[in-house]
């Protein structure tokens, strides 16, 4: 994709991103709503949504299709089992994303992507001193999450706190495709090289971040997956061993997830995993699910 910003949004269920006390306005939800699809295969009658992980506060996103949708499933379907766990998750987050005697951050990027790096450290409020006691894959989210805070983003106000409640007070059950630990161990695996690319890559997106996110969201909140299909494709590549690794190989993981379950699950995943290569739709086609867009 090429936003890895908007993969770390549409991706990663992290309690990484800050929230702010002052958010400009949400934007005007115009006619549709995010997109939302009905995945079909024997004895399992299911629901498919694309999330966006961080909001602003106050938008208004369930439409009635998602709520009339939320009401008929007989439990909620995450990105991660263990999502509600703040403390679990930056527990894993620390322990999986610190190492001794790591070289100063800097040192890890190309000498002309010094100097970038450091203003994106800067401008995010942080520090290399406290940056450079992790692995490369998670001081760039770090510095994804710090860039955020010019955003008035909140996982507080995203999508997954608000199907948790409703699902919660129904009294259904909540599971996951996966764990924490999966999602982190994606990054934590990339070969160091790997690692150097998605900082490089983290720093070059910070400049252009608020209009990129205002364009996501707009898009989302249509549910024009065409126009988050086109972000996927503007500007940089990522590294084929990150793609691979934080999104195609969870996509697969997450089929064989989906295939033995009956029933009627509302599955909630990023936005991100529904379109582009690989995407979680046509994989779930490929195995004889029937998806129908419903929203």
């Amino acid at each position: 994709m090429t936003s890895l910003f908007l993969r770390f949004l549409a991706l990663c269920s992290l309690t990484l991103a800050v929230a702010c006390d002052k958010a400009p306005p949400p934007p005007a939800q115009e006619q549709g709503g995010p997109a939302l699809w009905q995945v079909e295969r024997g004895a399992l009658k299911g629901w498919l949504f694309g999330t966006i992980h961080v909001l602003p506060k106050d938008v208004a996103w369930d439409t009635p299709p998602i709520r009339d949708a939320m009401a008929k499933a007989d439990r909620l379907v995450l990105e991660a089992a263990d999502l509600q766990d703040e403390q679990k998750t930056l527990g894993i987050f620390e322990d999986m994303g610190r190492s001794p005697n790591l070289p100063p951050l800097e040192q890890r990027v190309p000498t002309k992507e010094r100097p970038a790096l450091l203003k994106a450290i800067s401008d995010g409020g942080t520090s290399s001193q406290l940056l450079s006691g992790y692995e490369s894959w998670a001081a760039a989210m770090l510095l994804s999450a710090a860039s955020q805070q010019a955003l008035h983003v909140s996982q507080n106000n995203g999508v997954e706190p608000v199907l948790i409640a409703a699902f919660k007070k129904a009294g259904k059950p909540i599971g996951g495709l996966e764990t924490v630990e999966r999602q982190f161990q994606a990054f934590d695996t990339l070969p160091p090289d790997a690692q150097s690319k998605l900082l490089v890559q983290t720093v070059h997106e910070a400049k252009g971040m608020n209009a990129l996110y205002d364009r996501i969201l707009a898009a989302w909140l249509k549910g024009d997956m065409e126009a988050i299909a086109k972000e996927d494709q503007i500007g940089e590549q990522p590294d084929p061993v990150v793609e691979e690794a934080i999104l195609t190989a969870r996509n697969r993981d997450w089929v064989k997830a989906i295939e033995p379950m009956t029933g009627r699950p509302f599955i909630a995943v990023g936005a991100g995993h529904l379109t582009g290569k690989d995407n979680l739709i046509d994989l779930l086609k490929d195995r004889g699910f029937t998806v129908t867009r419903v929203q």
